[in-house]
């Protein structure tokens, strides 16, 4: 008589995976230990616990490497469970030269990481995103004006997330912000018009390098801001307001 034999997956079954990543958010978890979140390459959105790598002074995982926006290549295990996964070794893949070490990249680096943290919320692999974010990254670090950075970001950051503005009509005297298209015909819907439209109307279809021509006064790129944080609000299900905003502003004040 056959045997019939039925495989059965061992639940603690974990896959070692080497991918790049960029490091989002890290907390403190006890005295010894971090709870970092971290945008894979290979998986997309990722929670790693880092046992008593505060205190480690000998171990291959440097507390320094986990900083915000730090881009790795990790070797790591991964249940892929929803449940904290493990790292085993990393490096860092592109030193930074200003990001951390200039006062107002430093700002829009923190700021940004907070937005990435409350906006990418998918376990799954997103190529285009990761290497948009990469090369923003190292873009900023390498330039010098970069007071628009963030603002372009975040527009260009719709495009991976789904809810880039609709540029079919762009002439419209206002900016539906739940709609995400250009009216005539204001609702009582959120809306961007005036002054600020016109700067919104320009990031759209240019790059990093062009940014510097949008000529904008402080008080313009903040109420600008401002209106793209509540426009990922009204996007974005459980979207959280960014604590940093309000450094960040301060900053540039």
């Amino acid at each position: 008589m056959a045997q019939t034999f039925i495989f059965v997956p061992n639940p603690n079954q974990q896959m070692q995976v080497t991918t790049k990543a960029i490091i989002l958010s890290s907390l403190k978890y006890g005295d010894t230990s971090l709870i970092v979140k971290a945008f894979t390459l290979s998986d997309g959105l990722k929670s790693y616990l880092l046992k008593g790598v505060l205190t480690s002074k000998k171990g291959k995982l440097k507390a320094a490497y986990f900083q915000p926006l730090t881009q790795l290549e990790l070797v790591a295990n991964h249940k892929n469970k929803g449940t904290l996964e493990s790292i085993r070794e990393a490096r860092v893949t592109y030193h930074y030269q200003t990001l951390h070490s200039e006062i107002p990249k430093n700002a829009i680096a923190l700021f940004l990481a907070e937005m990435l943290t409350n906006s990418i919320q998918e376990e799954e692999r997103n190529e285009g995103l990761f290497y948009f974010v990469e090369s923003a990254m190292q873009w900023l670090d390498t330039n010098t004006e970069t007071t628009n950075f963030h603002i372009y970001f975040l527009m260009a950051l719709t495009k991976y997330l789904g809810f880039y503005p609709d540029t079919t009509i762009t002439d419209g005297g206002s900016f539906d912000l739940l709609e995400g298209e250009f009216t005539d015909n204001p609702t009582l819907n959120p809306n961007l018009s005036g002054e600020n439209l016109n700067f919104f109307k320009r990031f759209l279809g240019i790059n990093f390098d062009a940014i510097h021509s949008v000529k904008m006064k402080k008080a313009n790129r903040q109420q600008l801001l401002q209106t793209l944080v509540l426009y990922f609000e009204l996007h974005l299900q459980g979207f959280r307001k960014p604590k940093s905003l309000a450094i960040l502003n301060e900053v540039f004040s």
